[in-house]
């Protein structure tokens, strides 16, 4: 038994040091060893096309049959379109009314303030300087491509309007006005195909979903069936999330009631093995990444094919995600309306849910969803109960504590008993140590006779960890948590603390922890007790402090009932 718990300790031990290698590698920039290559570039498309040309074709498109092959360039540019409400900053586009920008002036960023810069400028070593934040840009067009495109499929007379036509913008309002709820703007594209295509998008008030209502007026003299495409198209390039160590998920996604939500990795897309639902006459797609992301809704029921593809040509290599809709038949002079919804913002779960089924599963809690959920449900209740997030984690894990206390006191008694029996365990081993084989028979005599299970403490605190995993993963993936204050210098619980204060306090818990379990009796055994606990601090001095918060606070609590236990049980 002693040779098999060396072996699991060293492995332990020896995967720790790896996974902390690899995250060390990650947050400074340099590929992890787990992850797959990344994506050749594609050759440079050929003179006289455009990179990002782009229109879904029938050769992208599972079952859309006679599709029209992709639109003349009209033009490379557009002109840039600046609206302004209370929550969003846009930029459209007047080439094919793209959005091309969205930022949120409610969440900052800024660059890290190096590891040890606070505790230095709190010193006077180094000059203490206010880092200039930013509104957090998710739609961006120069940092890297990620657009949200719409157009039009099915001329017969020639292509229809699509993202590459220049669009002329109809309306003057550019600013959502003190008292106005909403603002219109309008653009409409010249006739191409004998068609003409307006594109109305409305901007509400403290609102992040953006109506878009496409309006095609056949002009030609004769009858046409068309298609509308939304898509969103960005490059594969993962935006920063999670810690050092765990990473978020960046990339499209689909949704039907049918197949649920599906996420599709760029990696997939590269070797064109997509598995998503083709059809239906339900769901969405969406744009994730950590904290943030967009989505075309259309809620009403109706026929749409999804797709998620490469894009043809573009240099760097972009993706889109989208769905198609058939439009009912327009005879000459006569026009159709069709109406759906683009979401830019942040992955607030409970509004998610209300604006489309499944929305809320873009935020992104790994494989412990199912925990997560209703853990998140629970720490949402608190927060709107104490009015403030980190005191909203304490509870949590208080309650989680209370939830198991039982659970964990059944393992501290075996720890404590295994610290009782450990001064006879120790000198049977100096006494037998060179008959290994009658050492064990004695050792398990001892602990029969004492009725100590060598492993006793492990089973629960083992059955606890999903649940510890879940609420670790709603931390990391909650964006109230951004810019969210505890107390005192704790001012961001998704920031790092900038003094140290709680991964040290988390650091002397685990060590404090180790002196109250039993001691091993293998000397290896006992020194790498002592020696992981450090080496696993080394992680929480760059997690979150929120994350840290819960791990410490899980310490204490840890600590306090097996102190309990140990007096009550005159363990020493």
């Amino acid at each position: 038994m002693t040779d098999i718990r060396r072996t699991v300790l060293w492995v332990v031990f020896t995967m720790s040091l790896v996974l902390l290698w690899d995250g060390w590698q990650k947050h400074t920039g340099h590929p992890s060893m787990f992850s797959p290559p990344a994506p050749k570039p594609v050759a440079q498309a050929a003179s006289g096309t455009n990179p990002g040309a782009g229109v879904p074709t029938a050769s992208a498109l599972p079952g859309v049959a006679g599709t029209a092959t992709p639109a003349p360039v009209v033009a490379t540019t557009g002109e840039a379109i600046h609206i302004k409400t209370d929550v969003m900053d846009v930029t459209l586009s007047t080439l094919g009314g793209d959005v091309t920008l969205v930022e949120l002036p409610h969440y900052l960023t800024g660059p890290e303030p190096g590891l040890f810069d606070p505790i230095l400028q709190a010193v006077g070593i180094k000059e203490k300087k206010a880092i200039p934040q930013t509104p957090v840009r998710v739609l961006d067009n120069a940092g890297h491509s990620y657009k949200a495109q719409t157009g039009l499929l099915g001329g017969q007379a020639g292509p229809l309007p699509n993202h590459n036509t220049l669009m002329v913008v109809t309306t003057a309002e550019r600013e959502l006005k003190d008292g106005a709820n909403e603002l219109i703007v309008r653009l409409e594209s010249p006739e191409q195909g004998g068609v003409k295509y307006v594109k109305t998008f409305t901007f509400k008030r403290g609102d992040y979903v953006i109506g878009v209502k496409h309006e095609v007026i056949n002009v030609g003299a004769a009858a046409l069936t068309p298609q509308v495409y939304v898509q969103l198209v960005r490059d594969g390039v993962a935006t920063p999330g999670g810690t050092a160590f765990t990473g978020t998920f960046t990339g499209p996604a689909t949704y039907t009631e049918k197949a649920k939500f599906q996420k599709v990795d760029f990696a997939d897309i590269e070797k064109d093995k997509v598995s998503i639902d083709k059809t239906a006459d339900n769901g969405w797609v969406a744009m994730v990444q950590h904290y943030f992301a967009s989505a075309w809704l259309h809620t009403g029921t109706a026929p749409r094919e999804f797709f998620a593809t490469k894009v043809k040509g573009a240099v760097p290599s972009q993706y889109a995600v989208g769905m198609v809709f058939t439009l009912p038949a327009v005879a000459p002079g006569a026009s159709v309306t069709k109406e759906d919804q683009l979401f830019v913002g942040p992955q607030e779960e409970v509004k998610l849910a209300a604006l489309a089924p499944g929305l809320e599963l873009v935020k992104d809690y790994g494989i412990f969803a199912i925990l997560a959920k209703p853990l998140f449900w629970l720490l949402e209740k608190l927060h709107a109960i104490l009015g403030n997030w980190g005191w909203a984690i304490i509870a949590l894990v208080v309650l989680l504590k209370i939830a198991f206390y039982w659970l964990n006191a059944s393992a501290y008694k075996s720890m404590a008993k295994m610290k009782a029996v450990g001064p006879k365990v120790q000198a049977l081993r100096e006494r037998l140590k060179d008959k290994p084989q009658e050492m064990q028979q004695e050792m398990m005599r001892i602990y029969r006779e004492e009725k100590v299970n060598p492993i006793g403490g492990c089973l629960p605190i083992f059955l606890q960890m999903p649940f510890f995993m879940g609420l670790y993963w709603v931390l990391l993936s909650t964006v109230e948590m951004r810019g969210a204050p505890w107390l005192g210098w704790i001012t961001d619980l998704s920031a790092k603390d900038p003094y140290f204060i709680l991964p040290l306090l988390m650091t002397a818990s685990s060590l404090f922890q180790v002196w109250l379990n039993p001691t091993p009796p293998d000397p290896m055994q006992a020194k790498m007790m002592w020696i992981m606990p450090l080496a696993f601090s080394f992680m929480f001095f760059i997690f979150p402090s929120g994350l840290v918060l819960y791990w410490l606070v899980n310490n204490i609590l840890s600590i306090a009932q097996q102190w309990f236990i140990n007096k009550k049980l005159g363990v020493q």
